[in-house]
C-alpha cells in the first residue's frame, strides 16, 4: 500500500483545484476515495485512521463520531500486519493518526517499535485492565472469543475436544480445519505460546500440520464444516452469529463449542486502537478513541451486526452472545503477544 500525504500550505485561490487533485492522487496511488461521512485529510481538524477492523463496523463508529463532534475522519483500509508493517516503515512520517486492528499482535508490533503515544486517562478509565495492555500504549476496543465450530450432524457433545491442545492427537487427523495464514488464527497461537510455552506450542503446530486442513479465512473454514468436509474448525465466534443473522445457509449444520476452563482454546482476542506518537492531531485522535471506547461507541457493538463483544464503559454484549464473564477465558496480557515468534514457529511447522 502506498504512502500519501496532504500539503499543509496552499493558495486560497486553488482550493477547489487542490481538492480535486487530492482525490485523483489518492486514486492513482492505490487508495480508495474517502467513504461517506469522512473527509480527505486536508482539514487541520480531521484525522486519518489506518483501519484493519471490519470496515462496516469502523464506518459506523466514524459516522457517529463525526456527527457528534464535527471532526472528519479519513479511513485507510488494510489487514492487521499489512498496516502495522506500513506504519513501522513510515515511522514518524506516517500520515496515520490512529491505528485500529482486529487482533492484538499487530498492535504490539507497533508498540515495540516505539510508535504509540500513551492512551488518555479517560480511555483507561473506560476500559477495564483485562481488556487493554499493561503498558497503556493502546487500548482494547472490542473482543472476540475462540470457538470450535463443529458439525452437529456428526459430533455429539461428549465427542468434542476437551481442550484445544487435544487437536494435535492422532485421533483428530483429517477431521478439523483452520485458516493458518490469517491474523485471527495467528493471534490464537500467540496466546497459546504465552500460556503453554514454546515447546508445547511447537509440538501442537506440528500436530496441526499432520491433522488439519487449511482454508483461506474463518468463513471458508466454517463453510467446510457446514458442507461436511471436516468435522470442526477453530474460528472466532462472530462468524457463526453473523451468518445466522443473515440466511444461515453456511452454518445450518454448525454449532459452537466453547472450551472455557481457562483453556488456550478459550482465548479472547482483543481488537486494538492506538494513537500514533507522530500524529499532529493528538487531541482529536484521543477523542476518537475515547468515543469508540465510550458508551456510544460500545453500544454500536451491542446493537449492530458485527456480533463482537463490547469491552468498555460497562456496555453489555448483544444478548445472543455468551457473556464475556461466562467464557472463563485465560488471562493474557495483550502486550505480551508475539507475532514474529509465532510466524517463525508456524513456518518451521510447514503451516506458512
Amino acid at each position: 500500500m502506498s504512502t500519501w500525504f496532504t500539503k499543509k500550505t496552499f493558495s486560497k485561490t486553488s482550493l477547489a483545484a487542490l481538492a480535486g487533485a487530492s482525490v485523483l492522487a489518492l486514486a492513482a496511488c492505490g487508495g480508495s476515495p474517502a467513504p461517506a461521512g469522512s473527509s480527505a485529510a486536508g482539514s487541520e481538524q480531521g484525522i486519518t485512521v489506518y483501519n484493519a477492523q471490519h470496515e462496516s463496523l469502523t464506518q459506523a463508529w466514524v459516522d457517529e463520531f463525526t456527527k457528534e463532534t464535527g471532526i472528519k475522519v479519513t479511513l485507510r483500509q488494510g489487514s492487521d500486519l499489512e498496516l502495522s508493517n506500513q506504519i513501522i516503515a513510515e515511522g514518524d512520517k506516517s500520515p496515520a493518526d490512529v491505528f485500529l486492528t482486529e487482533n492484538s499482535p499487530a498492535m504490539t508490533q507497533v508498540e515495540n517499535a516505539g510508535l504509540f503515544a500513551d492512551t488518555s486517562k479517560k480511555i483507561q478509565e473506560q476500559v477495564p485492565a483485562e481488556y487493554r495492555p499493561s503498558t497503556n500504549k493502546w487500548t482494547g476496543i472490542a473482543a472476540r472469543s475462540t470457538v470450535f465450530a463443529y458439525d452437529k450432524t456428526k459430533l455429539k457433545e461428549d465427542q468434542l475436544p476437551k481442550s484445544l491442545m487435544d487437536l494435535q492427537n492422532p485421533d483428530w487427523k483429517g477431521r478439523w480445519a483452520a485458516s493458518p495464514s490469517g491474523a485471527d488464527f495467528q493471534a490464537i497461537v500467540s496466546a497459546m505460546l504465552e500460556l503453554e510455552g514454546e515447546d508445547a506450542t511447537s509440538a501442537w503446530l506440528k500436530g496441526m500440520k499432520e491433522n488439519s486442513k487449511a482454508y483461506e479465512g474463518n468463513s471458508t473454514a466454517m463453510k467446510a464444516v457446514n458442507a461436511g468436509e471436516v468435522e470442526g474448525a477453530v474460528i472466532y465466534h462472530y462468524y457463526w452469529f453473523g451468518d445466522q443473522a443473515k440466511t444461515g445457509e453456511n452454518s445450518k449444520n454448525v454449532a459452537l463449542h466453547y472450551f472455557k476452563n481457562q483453556d488456550p482454546g478459550a482465548f479472547v482476542s482483543i481488537s486494538g486502537g492506538g494513537v500514533l506518537a507522530s500524529s499532529k492531531h493528538q487531541d482529536n485522535a484521543q477523542k476518537f478513541l475515547e468515543f469508540v471506547t465510550g458508551k456510544a461507541g460500545q453500544t454500536v457493538l451491542q446493537t449492530g451486526g458485527s456480533f463482537e463483544y463490547p469491552v468498555g464503559s460497562d456496555v453489555a454484549a448483544n444478548d445472543q452472545l455468551v457473556p464475556l464473564k461466562d467464557l472463563d477465558a485465560p488471562k493474557v496480557d495483550p502486550a505480551t503477544l508475539n507475532s514474529a515468534k509465532v510466524t517463525d514457529l508456524m513456518t518451521q511447522a510447514g503451516l506458512l
